[in-house]
Parts: C-alpha cells; sequence; structure tokens
C-alpha cells in the first residue's frame, strides 16, 4: 500500500493507552484511532454492541469523501497485497519517487 498515493490508518474500539502500546509494539507506520464508545463503528454499520467491539472491515474512501470499495472479509494475513489490488484496480495514483 505504501507504493500508492493514499492516507491509510486503522480504528479501533479499545481505548488510545492501549491502542498506542499496540502500535509501538509494532513499529507501526500509520495511525489508529480510537472509538472506545463504538460510536463511529456503529454509524458504519460495523459495531457489535453486546461484544463492545467492532468487524474487520476495510473502507476505502475516494477524494470526494465517497465510499468506494468495502472488504467485509478482511484476512489478516494477506490484507496489505489484498489492499494493493484492490488500490491497483481502482486506477489510484503511484507515489512519485
Amino acid at each position: 500500500m505504501r507504493q500508492f498515493d493514499v492516507a491509510y490508518f486503522t480504528a479501533s474500539c479499545d481505548p488510545p493507552e492501549k491502542n498506542k502500546e499496540f502500535a509501538l509494539s509494532l513499529n507501526l507506520d500509520y495511525v489508529i484511532l480510537s472509538d472506545p464508545d463504538g460510536k463511529v463503528a456503529n454509524a458504519f454499520g460495523i459495531y457489535n454492541a453486546e461484544r463492545k467491539i467492532a468487524s474487520r472491515v476495510t473502507f476505502i474512501i475516494g477524494k470526494d469523501g465517497k465510499i468506494v470499495h468495502v472488504d467485509d472479509k478482511v484476512q489478516v494475513g494477506s490484507h496489505g497485497k489484498d489492499v494493493a489490488a484492490v488500490l491497483e484496480a481502482l486506477k489510484i495514483p503511484k507515489r512519485k519517487p
């Protein structure tokens, strides 16, 4: 995904402190947003209020702010490659060297 001209981040229903620890433990190069009350996840229709977690779903949002692709079958092991393939298919520009 890094080769594409996109901003990327994740969101979690965990508290900010836990997200920060997780990001530091993996030396991530992206931000993990925190949604501990699940309001944003609920607005996107992916929140399980009983379990207080969100489903793993990737939303690709165009520059116009509209959702252009939804992946609701995220496979953790191949997700980076899967997203890169979608970005390629959507003809998202690549970063200039």
